[in-house]
């Protein structure tokens, strides 16, 4: 269970970090952060690094601390992410059709 929480807390935050208004005012525009921001693969990656980080300080996951495992779960993040991004949109199941 805990890659299953690990898993849609990671979604969640990046949805909330790249397309959140709450933070449309402070959110970079322009450059390598700028970049960051529009890419749910490169946040999807941090924000899995950045829960690793903090995995010791919650009871939905636990995860041993080793350069291994914060790669992993930071590849983990990033994919699925992108997955339930370009899957599920404002308006519910994306399909190709138009």
């Amino acid at each position: 269970m805990d890659l299953v929480y690990f898993i849609l807390t990671a979604a969640g935050l990046t949805q909330i970090l790249i397309y959140g208004t709450i933070f449309d005012r402070i959110r970079p525009q322009k450059g390598w952060f700028g970049d960051l921001f529009k890419c749910c693969m490169c946040m999807g990656f941090w924000v899995g690094v950045f829960l690793f980080g903090i995995n010791k300080y919650t009871e939905l996951f636990t995860f041993e601390y080793n350069i291994a495992n914060l790669f992993i779960l930071g590849w983990l993040s990033s994919l699925t992410s992108y997955i339930l991004n370009m899957t599920f949109g404002d308006d519910g199941l994306k399909t190709s059709g138009g």
